[in-house]
C-alpha cells in the first residue's frame, strides 16, 4: 500500500539499501549503459529542434545561413531535417524503453524469486510477527515501485536533468539576461506549484476516504438488511448515512475550492512568468538586442526548461518512494532463515526407536513473557498412539510444533532415538513427519496435484492405492473427470470430508514414521466422520502416531492419553485407568462432553 507520508530526503539506510539492489543490476550492466547513451542521444536531439525553429522561421524570410552551423539550409530542407529528427527520436527511444525493460524484468524477476526464496525458508514465527498482506506487499506494490523507478522514472528523472542543463547552456547563448530573469521566475513558481498539487491531492485523497465511508454504510445496512427492518431503525441509518453525506460535501467543496485556486495560480503564475520573459524579450528585440526568431526559440527552451524542473519535482519524490520500497525488500533479504532451498535431494532422518521430550519449557516469540510449556517430560515408542487432551490452550499442539521444529527450544530437549533434534537437517526431520490437520487448504489445482503434494514424483497408480486406502478413491472416480477435477480455490469445490480424504491420501503417499492427527474429525458431520475415521485407522497402521482432539471419543483406542492443562501433563494413562480416577481432569472433561450433548 502507497505511503501516505513519504520521506523529504533520501537517508543513509535506503541508500545503502539500494546500493545493495544493484547487484541485480549489475549482470546487465551493459544494456543498462547503452540505454543511457540512446536516453542521451535522444535528449540532445530534442533540444535541437527550438534552435531549428527559429532557424527556420529565418530561412522564411530568406536568411538562410545557420551561424552555429556554418552553412546555408534552406526552408525545404528543415521538412527533412524535422524529419530526421522524428525517425531518429523513435528509433532511439524504442532501443531505450526496450534496453531499460531487458534490465528491469530481468533485475526484478530475480528480485522476487529471492524474496519468495527467502519468505519460503522463514520459520513461523516471521509470519507472526509480520501480517501476510504486508509480506505479500513487499512481493507485490514494493517491486513494482521498482520496476516503475527502474523502467520509467529513473530515466525520466536523467533526462530531465539532461534537458535542464543543456538548456540552460543554450539559452545562454541566446540571453544572459533573459536567462537570469528566468531562473529566477520559473522554478519558484513551479515549485509552488508542486507544494500546491500536493495539498490538493491530499484533499481528493479525503474526498475519496469519506466516498468510502459512504459506501461501507449503504453495504453495511444492505447486508443486514433483515435486522434493518426487525429493529425498525431505517430513519437511524437513513440519518447516519445523511451525516456522513454532508460531510462528505464540506471535504468536496473544499477541494473543489483548493482546485479552483491551484488553475488560478496556475494561469496567473505560470503563465504570467511565461508573459513577463516574453515581454522583457519584446523590450530585447525593440533593443536589437535579440532577433525575433532567437526569441522564438528561447521562449520555447523555457518552456522546456520549465517542464524538466515541474518533471524534476516529481519524479524526485517518487524516486524517495522507490527507495522506501528498497529499504523494505532489502528488510527480508536479510532476513535469517530456518533451512536452504536447493534441488539435492532430502534424506529422510532416521527413526526406529523412541521420541522424548525432556524437561520441555517453552514460551512463543511473540509472547515471551508467558510460559506456555511447563517441565514436559513423556517418552514415545515406534509404533504408539499418543492422544493429547485438553482444553483450548492448554499446549496440545504446541508439542507437536515443537517436534516438527516450527519453533525451537529455549528449556529442555527433545530427542528421536537418543539425538537431539537441534541436531538434525530440518527438511530431513519434517520428511519423517505427516500432518493430517483440522481444517485442510487444498491448493486451487486437481485433486491429482493436490495428492501429489504429498510426493511430488508419485506415479498415478501411487496415487490411486494412496486414495484407495484414505477412503477416496469412489468420490474421485465419480467426478467426470475424475482425478484431473479442479478442487476450485481452497479446496471449495470439495465437502469437508472430502477435502480430509485428500489431506489423509496425500499423507499416506508421504510415508511418514510420525504422523500427527490435528482435530481431524472435529468438524465433520456423523456420516463423514465414519468414513474419515476409517481412513485414519489405515493411515495409522505401523506408524507412531500423535492424536490432538477435543472428542474423547476419538482417543479411546490410543496407548497412552496424555492430558493437559495450562501447559502441564496433569494425568497421563489408558482411557480405562484415567476414567478410575476420582475426579480426575480426563473424567471431567469427558463428563462435560456427554452433558452437551
Amino acid at each position: 500500500m502507497e505511503e501516505d507520508v513519504k520521506p523529504r530526503k533520501a537517508s543513509k539506510k535506503q541508500l545503502n539499501a539500494a546500493k545493495h539492489l544493484y547487484k541485480y543490476i549489475k549482470p546487465y550492466r551493459s544494456n543498462f549503459i547503452l540505454g543511457l547513451i540512446f536516453l542521451s542521444l535522444t535528449s540532445i536531439i530534442f533540444m535541437v529542434v527550438p534552435a531549428a525553429v527559429g532557424q527556420m522561421l529565418k530561412a522564411a524570410k530568406g536568411d538562410t545561413f545557420v551561424p552555429y552551423l556554418n552553412m546555408h539550409v534552406n526552408i525545404y530542407q528543415y521538412g527533412w531535417l524535422f524529419l530526421a529528427i522524428l525517425i531518429s527520436q523513435g528509433i532511439l527511444s524504442y532501443l531505450r524503453v526496450n534496453l531499460f525493460a531487458i534490465v528491469t524484468e530481468n533485475a526484478l524477476a530475480k528480485i522476487r524469486i529471492d524474496l519468495y526464496n527467502k519468505l519460503l525458508s522463514q520459520p513461523l514465527e516471521f509470519f507472526e510477527k509480520n501480517r501476510v498482506g504486508d509480506v505479500v506487499s513487499r512481493l507485490s506494490t514494493d517491486v513494482e515501485k521498482l520496476q516503475t523507478a527502474f523502467s520509467i522514472t529513473l530515466p525520466e528523472f536523467l533526462r530531465q536533468i539532461i534537458v535542464f542543463v543543456l538548456g540552460v547552456g543554450l539559452l545562454l547563448v541566446y540571453s544572459v539576461k533573459l536567462t537570469i530573469v528566468m531562473l529566477a521566475v520559473f522554478p519558484l513558481v513551479i515549485m509552488l506549484a508542486i507544494i500546491f498539487g500536493k495539498y490538493i491531492k491530499k484533499l481528493a485523497k479525503d474526498r475519496q476516504e469519506y466516498l468510502a465511508q459512504t459506501n461501507v454504510i449503504v453495504d453495511e445496512t444492505f447486508q443486514s438488511f433483515q435486522s434493518v427492518k426487525a429493529y425498525v431503525n431505517e430513519k437511524f441509518e437513513l440519518n447516519r448515512y445523511s451525516a456522513k453525506m454532508f460531510e462528505l460535501v464540506e471535504i468536496a467543496l473544499k477541494y473543489a475550492r483548493a482546485k479552483g485556486v491551484f488553475f488560478t495560480f496556475i494561469i496567473t503564475g505560470l503563465f504570467g512568468a511565461l508573459f513577463f520573459i516574453l515581454w522583457m524579450g519584446g523590450i530585447e528585440v525593440y533593443k536589437g538586442n535579440l532577433s525575433v526568431e532567437e526569441l522564438t526559440a528561447f521562449i520555447f527552451y523555457a518552456m522546456v526548461i520549465g517542464g524538466s524542473i515541474a518533471g524534476l519535482g516529481n519524479q524526485y519524490t517518487e524516486l524517495l518512494g522507490a527507495l522506501g520500497a528498497t529499504e523494505r525488500v532489502k528488510e527480508i533479504l536479510d532476513e535469517d532463515q530456518e533451512l536452504s532451498i536447493e534441488d539435492s535431494p532430502i534424506l529422510a532422518a532416521s527413526f526406529k526407536r523412541s521420541i522424548t521430550f525432556e524437561n520441555v519449557a517453552f514460551s512463543y516469540p511473540s509472547r515471551k513473557d508467558i510460559e506456555v510449556m511447563h517441565q514436559i517430560n513423556f517418552e514415545v515408542t515406534k509404533g504408539q498412539k499418543i492422544a493429547l487432551v485438553g482444553s483450548s490452550g492448554s499446549g496440545k499442539s504446541t508439542i507437536v510444533k515443537l517436534l516438527s521444529r516450527f519453533y525451537d527450544l529455549e528449556h529442555g530437549q527433545i530427542l528421536i532415538d537418543g539425538k537431539n533434534i537441534q541436531e538434525l537437517e530440518i527438511k530431513s526431520l519434517r520428511k519423517i513427519i505427516g500432518i493430517v490437520p483440522q481444517e485442510v487448504i487444498l491448493f486451487g489445482g486437481s485433486i491429482l496435484e493436490n495428492i501429489k503434494y504429498g510426493k511430488l514424483d508419485a506415479t498415478l497408480e501411487e496415487v490411486k492405492a494412496a486414495a484407495d486406502q484414505a477412503n477416496a478413491l469412489d468420490f474421485i472416480e465419480g467426478f467426470p473427470e475424475k482425478f484431473n477435477t479442479l478442487v476450485g480455490e481452497r479446496g471449495v469445490q470439495l465437502s469437508g470430508g472430502q477435502k480430509q480424504r485428500v489431506a489423509i491420501a496425500r499423507a499416506i503417499l508421504k510415508n511418514p514414521d510420525i504422523l500427527v492427527l490435528d482435530e481431524a474429525t472435529s468438524s465433520l458431520d456423523a456420516e463423514s466422520e465414519k468414513q474419515v475415521q476409517d481412513a485414519l485407522e489405515n493411515l495409522m497402521q505401523n506408524r507412531t502416531t500423535f492424536i490432538i482432539a477435543h472428542r474423547l471419543s476419538t482417543v479411546r483406542s490410543a496407548d497412552e492419553i496424555l492430558v493437559l492443562n495450562q501447559g502441564k501433563i496433569v494425568e497421563r494413562g489408558t482411557h480405562k485407568a484415567l476414567l478410575k480416577v476420582v475426579d480426575g481432569f480426563y473424567s471431567k472433561l469427558l463428563k462435560l462432553q456427554i452433558e452437551d450433548k
